[in-house]
């Protein structure tokens, strides 16, 4: 049984039909009014979902043209955010807890003194996945000829 319930509902109409019709040709035909039925309600479902993901294009675009720069520099911001986080963890804190350790193997800094704080990775994730789309939505703004190399 699916955990959809739409598709939990018509598996339970096929059975239905397996048992209430015991001529092959009228559940044959039963069959294919249901498979209408939720081919139908497939597609009413697929186009609510292209009008959500319209409007939010909609709203993105008024987003962008603001002049404020708390509304248009929200998701800059996050890309410089996500950017500098991935470099930290990735290049300089590495960088960083060798050359510390180097320091104190030489002397120059106590064994017992704390190293340099790290930034969790996981939460690293979730701010590249949100970067690789705005990146995509970038490369298509350049297929397009969008001007977007000022502020």
């Amino acid at each position: 049984m699916s955990l959809d319930p739409l598709t939990a509902a018509f598996d339970l109409g096929k059975i239905a039909i397996e048992k209430l019709w015991p001529d092959p040709a009228k559940r044959a035909y039963e069959m294919r009014k249901l498979e209408e039925l939720k081919q139908k309600g497939d597609l009413a479902s697929l186009n609510a979902s292209v009008k959500l993901m319209l409007a939010q294009i909609d709203v993105n675009k008024q987003e962008a043209k603001s002049k404020s720069l708390f509304v248009a520099g929200g998701r800059p911001f996050i890309i410089w955010v996500g950017g500098f986080s991935l470099a930290y963890a990735g290049l300089i804190y590495p960088l960083l807890l060798w050359v510390w350790r180097s320091l104190q193997a030489l002397g120059y800094i106590p064994v017992d003194a704390e190293p340099p704080p790290y930034v969790e990775s996981a939460t690293l994730g979730a701010i590249v996945t949100g970067l690789l789309g705005l990146g995509g939505m970038r490369s298509y703004d350049k297929k397009n000829g969008v001007q977007t190399d000022r502020l």
